[in-house]
């Protein structure tokens, strides 16, 4: 899944980076290269986050998958709020990146985790 996400969704986030880049100038172009860090981190954070929980205990995976979740969605507001009062960005190409590369690495990973071939028992009836 990390393959795919880091294959498809840099060309992505290039693309937006050089539309904005054309539409809005540089500031499209700093606010599109900062969208598309975050989203990268936000989505890598994830793969990571459950590459460390594989084989746990399920109520550890759960704990993992939750407290990641409300860490990233909190470190990206502080980051946007942050970045809210510069005027080097344009804040509409940061939005649209993030929004495109966070869809887009969702959706890949979505379809590699399709592919993956998982045992499953099924146990006989009695």
């Amino acid at each position: 899944m990390t393959r795919a996400s880091l294959l498809f969704t840099p060309p992505f986030i290039l693309a937006c980076i050089v539309l904005f880049s054309v539409l809005n100038g540089l500031p499209g172009f700093l606010g599109s290269l900062v969208g598309g860090v975050l989203a990268m981190a936000a989505s890598l954070s994830t793969l990571g986050m459950m590459k460390i929980s594989a084989g746990q205990d399920p109520s550890f995976v759960m704990l993992i998958a939750l407290g990641g979740y409300a860490a990233k969605v909190i470190l990206l507001f502080l980051a946007l709020t942050l970045l809210k009062g510069v005027t080097a960005l344009h804040p509409l190409s940061l939005g649209i990146t993030m929004i495109v590369a966070i869809l887009v690495a969702a959706a890949v990973e979505f379809a590699s985790f399709r592919k993956t071939r998982m045992p499953t028992i099924i146990p006989a009836g009695e």
